[in-house]
């Protein structure tokens, strides 16, 4: 009995021992996610970014939500504000992250007070994506058999037309619509082939006049290129907002590819936008960040003279910002090295 109750004492002893131990490992493995240069308060001012932020305290920006400390009083800690106050502290021996809002009340009387507007930081920089929003978007199947109309003849038999003009489309828009001028670009297709979709390029927009028949008059209100005939009207995308998307990996381990670059550029650097064969179907969202990989160099074995893949490399990252069903558009973060089509994408080591 006495030998029993020995081993039962040591079994746990030796149990709470490599608890411990794992929690001390567990913890120093959350500690070095942390830079060693992270400030213990940082003031956020006008011009940061979500990304910008998670970087100035952690290795991968992308573990950022895992660093937030529940507080009550913010409604949604993932909107940052100019003035507000991140701290980093110490949490049971993990690291964890609080924000404190200033609160900046305007005494307009003795009786009235408001709160100044402010607009929350964006997680990537807006001049950078809120151009390519506008203008870029990806349909499934034939645009033109999505479209509402297509572009028939200018004004007096014009070849091109432009801002102030009228045109004639045919198909069917409803008077005083404004709708978007698009023309299809690129056709992205799979590895096996698969169509993945076809991306459109805004070149304008305009409004319905009248209509006779199939046949629409348009005036053209705005226009980035020229408007030629058999550019498609379809109907403008809704605008998403920005300012919730959070910098974070993927839930699955999910891997792709980039499969192009829009504008044709060829060789691709930080902040540039790519588009890789992973969309919502795979369960991609707005915000998701993906480790880029190039393929290994294929060499010669020294021995048997076989072919040899080594392993890939990391490139860099990149983080989704407008998902779609099989493709998504998404911002170079880091780029280590010249980036390609082609290259491999992958969700980022936890």
């Amino acid at each position: 009995m006495a030998a029993r109750q020995y081993r039962w004492r040591a079994g746990v002893g030796g149990w709470l021992i490599g608890a411990l131990t794992l929690l001390a490992a567990l913890d120093a493995a959350a500690w070095e996610r942390v830079r060693e240069s992270a400030p213990e308060r940082y003031t956020v001012v006008t011009g940061d970014t979500l990304w910008d932020i998670a970087a100035r305290f952690l290795h991968a920006p992308w573990q950022w939500p895992e660093l937030w400390q529940a507080n009550p009083a913010i409604d949604n800690p993932h909107l940052i504000y100019p003035g507000d106050v991140l701290t980093l502290d110490d949490c049971q021996g993990v690291p964890c992250l609080s924000l404190a809002r200033e609160q900046r009340v305007v005494k307009l009387s003795p009786e009235m007070r408001t709160v100044p507007r402010r607009e929350a930081i964006a997680p990537i920089d807006p001049s950078v994506i809120g151009p390519f929003l506008r203008g870029h978007r990806i349909v499934d199947g034939d645009p033109a058999e999505d479209a509402l109309a297509y572009v028939v003849a200018g004004h007096q038999g014009r070849l091109i037309s432009g801002a102030g003009d009228s045109l004639y489309v045919r198909g069917q828009v409803p008077r005083d619509t404004r709708i978007g001028i698009y023309r299809p670009a690129e056709r992205y297709v799979g590895g096996d082939g698969t169509p993945l979709g076809t991306e459109l390029i805004k070149i304008g927009e305009a409004r319905a006049l009248r209509a006779e028949d199939d046949i629409v008059q348009l005036q053209v209100l705005s226009a980035d290129q020229e408007i030629r005939n058999n550019d498609l009207a379809v109907p403008l995308e809704t605008s998403r907002q920005l300012d919730t998307m959070v910098p974070r990996a993927p839930r699955n381990e999910l891997s792709g590819a980039i499969v192009g670059v829009p504008g044709g550029v060829r060789f691709i650097g930080r902040l540039q936008v790519v588009t890789i064969d992973l969309g919502t179907l795979d369960g991609v969202q707005p915000g998701h960040v993906f480790q880029i990989a190039q393929q290994g160099e294929v060499i010669s074995d020294p021995r048997s003279q076989e072919a040899l893949t080594l392993p890939s490399e990391a490139a860099g990252t990149l983080m989704v910002f407008r998902p779609y069903d099989r493709v998504s558009y998404a911002l170079v973060m880091e780029a280590s090295t010249v980036l390609e089509v082609g290259d491999l994408v992958r969700s980022p080591p936890r």
